[in-house]
């Protein structure tokens, strides 16, 4: 039964009621009771005093066993509640260590100290033995891993998977179908409500095992972004050719690659102006001082510079300028690194969730 409640907050509610139960207890004895009518005297304490219980962790017939213990119990001496919570902070103070119950727990626990062929492998073998949920593993999936299931499966099983997954994910997951596949997916939805729960659960277990067999992948972005990412930092010079040969090798990817690249001179464009205080604070000054000085012969990065010195306090903006005017002319090189320096320190902050850049809309 602990395994759906935490034992640091359980300890801690029983052990505010022990003092007044020790002052309440009276001569008689406590009544003599069997381990489920003690489970079901904590549980409904612990209800009272408001501690959460992940009771639906429990399988489904000790749930059903335990509610209809408490709902056959009536009245409880505080001798037999006394002796009750004693026995069970007893048994709580003696735990040493604890494990995560379940292969899906143990391998949450140990992720990035196992390999991913074990966890998949240890995942395909418990999923055929086990009593668990499917759908428990299945709503913590990421949307790039349910996407190419759902992709290919069916309308009636994608409408099953969509209403069992969380509102907000099911949402954004919709949204990155087809027009048409999700007009019928969403319509679908509207007929699952009297599939059995048989059948929802044998889709999950069919969901699950195509998860497990999901080829891995050696990266964990995509070419585009990887390609992306690479032609950020690269002087422009080496951008341009590139993009000039995969434009004659493949359009379409050569298209998708400028929309991932973010420059110096994208700034104005894919930053929201009240973030520009924030980067400024992490760029150190003469990095800053070195772009903008160098942005000045160059109109295209030249609206960057404006863009940055135009949403800053007036006097940080002015003392920049102080400092381009003495810096004089910059060298190509320290003018590449100084913004791409910019560049990959709002990438960063992206990264953190700091900022939110904005999508680069098509003409």
């Amino acid at each position: 039964m602990t395994k759906g409640i935490k034992g640091a907050d359980m300890s801690q509610a029983l052990a505010r009621i022990r003092p007044v139960q020790r002052m309440a207890v009276s001569p008689s004895s406590p009544r003599i009771l069997n381990s489920q009518q003690k489970a079901a005297i904590i549980v409904r304490l612990m209800l009272a005093e408001g501690v959460p219980i992940q009771i639906s962790s429990l399988p489904e017939q000790m749930q059903s066993a335990l509610a209809e213990q408490i709902g056959a119990m009536r009245l409880i001496d505080r001798t037999t509640l006394d002796t009750v919570v004693e026995e069970f902070l007893g048994q709580l103070e003696q735990v040493g260590l604890s494990f995560p119950g379940g292969i899906e727990a143990a391998l949450h626990m140990m992720d990035g100290h196992i390999s991913t062929n074990a966890a998949t492998n240890l995942r395909r073998l418990a999923g055929a033995n086990s009593a668990a949920d499917p759908w428990d593993r299945i709503v913590t999936q990421a949307i790039e891993k349910l996407l190419p299931v759902l992709e290919e499966e069916s309308t009636e099983v994608g409408a099953v998977l969509l209403s069992k997954l969380p509102v907000p994910k099911a949402a954004e997951l919709l949204g990155k179908l087809p027009g048409d596949k999700a007009r019928r997916i969403a319509f679908a939805v509207s007929m699952t409500g009297n599939v059995d729960p048989g059948t929802v659960r044998r889709i999950g277990q069919s969901l699950a095992s195509q998860l497990d067999n999901q080829p891995i992948r050696a990266f964990s972005a995509d070419p585009v972004e990887r390609v992306g990412a690479i032609l950020n930092v690269s002087p422009s010079v080496t951008r341009e050719d590139v993009l000039k040969g995969l434009e004659e090798e493949d359009a379409a990817f050569a298209d998708l690659v400028r929309k991932a690249i973010f420059t110096f001179a994208h700034l104005p464009r894919r930053v929201v102006p009240r973030d520009v205080p924030k980067i400024a604070r992490i760029i150190d000054q003469s990095v800053l001082v070195t772009a903008l000085a160098a942005a000045q012969s160059d109109p295209v990065q030249l609206a960057a510079a404006d863009f940055i010195l135009a949403n800053m306090s007036q006097r940080l903006a002015q003392s920049l300028r102080e400092d381009m005017a003495a810096r004089g002319k910059v060298k190509e090189k320290d003018a590449e690194d100084a913004m791409n320096a910019i560049v990959t320190a709002i990438r960063s902050l992206e990264a953190a969730g700091e900022l939110v850049l904005n999508v680069e809309e098509d003409d």
